[in-house]
């Protein structure tokens, strides 16, 4: 039996022109396999049948065969490069996949921790009072006080920390100031006098106990250990403390266009995600509070 046709060229543009890694690669190729396997292609001439509703007739044969949505498009995706690349090359004339729509994927809701388990007496057993312990309590508080991203964390320096504000370093480099309260102040102070005391001279407010700056993956790894010991929930991040930040303040009375600009988002739709949280914090209240919120009267 002829084998499916997949073009050589194809793995080589997704390796040295998109450079993308080798687990990658596989996975583009095995989703042009399997859709050329469907159509039952296996010559470059082929290609050159396929229009949009045997790409239409793919996805619906996916469905069937319970692939979930987000997998659905991401095949999809992979057809769009393909056949985009094909067209490119002036195998076909034109891209068959560009008028194919997926199927819609169902937001998830941002996870975010209860305001119980973050409660300074809660969080105050987890913290020892030595350099280390200082530095892993003073991330984990910014990254909730704040609702600063990882890698404004990681970039902030002593000179933008002040007494009553920080200023930050965003995306498509927009700075902004976000207010700080007087606890997480001392705190800040607490860190750098141990931060002077091991004569650490690093523009960088935070850094590791040899004094070199903090990465990523060492950030990422504290607060995923702290938040383990701290919460049950599933997913333990830096954003996850963003999303319960920005979740806590619309809880507790913050406005839409205020958290924006805290935040650091360019527009209002990508804040109101959290309005969705906010909500079931809402209904909640009503439910106990209201004599006709109660289900078992």
């Amino acid at each position: 039996m002829t084998p499916f046709f997949v073009p050589d060229n194809f793995q080589v543009y997704l390796q040295t022109e998109r450079r993308y890694s080798q687990h990658t690669v596989d996975a583009y190729l095995l989703d042009v396999r399997q859709f050329m396997e469907f159509a039952g292609i296996n010559t470059e001439e082929g290609l050159k049948e396929v229009d949009y509703q045997l790409i239409r007739s793919w996805i619906v044969h996916l469905h069937e065969a319970n692939y979930d949505n987000k997998s659905i498009n991401r095949k999809l995706a992979t057809l769009r490069t393909f056949f985009k690349f094909q067209l490119k090359s002036g195998k076909i004339e034109k891209n068959p996949a560009v008028k194919v729509t997926g199927p819609k994927q169902q937001k998830k809701l941002p996870a975010f921790a209860k305001q119980s388990d973050l409660e300074p007496e809660s969080l105050d057993v987890l913290f020892t009072d030595d350099f280390g312990g200082v530095r892993d309590r003073l991330m984990l508080e910014m990254f909730y006080q704040t609702g600063i991203r990882l890698s404004e964390l990681i970039n902030l320096t002593e000179e933008n920390v002040g007494p009553a504000a920080i200023k930050v370093l965003g995306k498509r480099n927009k700075e902004r100031l976000i207010p700080i309260s007087e606890n997480l102040t001392k705190l800040i102070n607490q860190f750098k006098l141990l931060k002077n005391s091991n004569l650490f001279k690093n523009k960088e407010l935070f850094c590791l106990n040899n004094g070199k700056k903090v990465y990523p993956k060492f950030v990422y790894g504290k607060i995923n250990y702290y938040l383990s010991l701290a919460t049950s929930l599933d997913v333990k991040s830096p954003h996850v403390l963003r999303h319960t930040f920005a979740t806590h303040m619309l809880n507790n009375g913050a406005g839409l266009e205020t958290l924006k600009d805290i935040l650091g988002h360019s527009s209002l739709a990508a804040t109101q995600v959290y309005t969705h949280n906010s909500f079931a914090q809402l209904t909640h209240i009503y439910s106990s509070a209201h004599p006709r919120g109660h289900k078992n009267q």
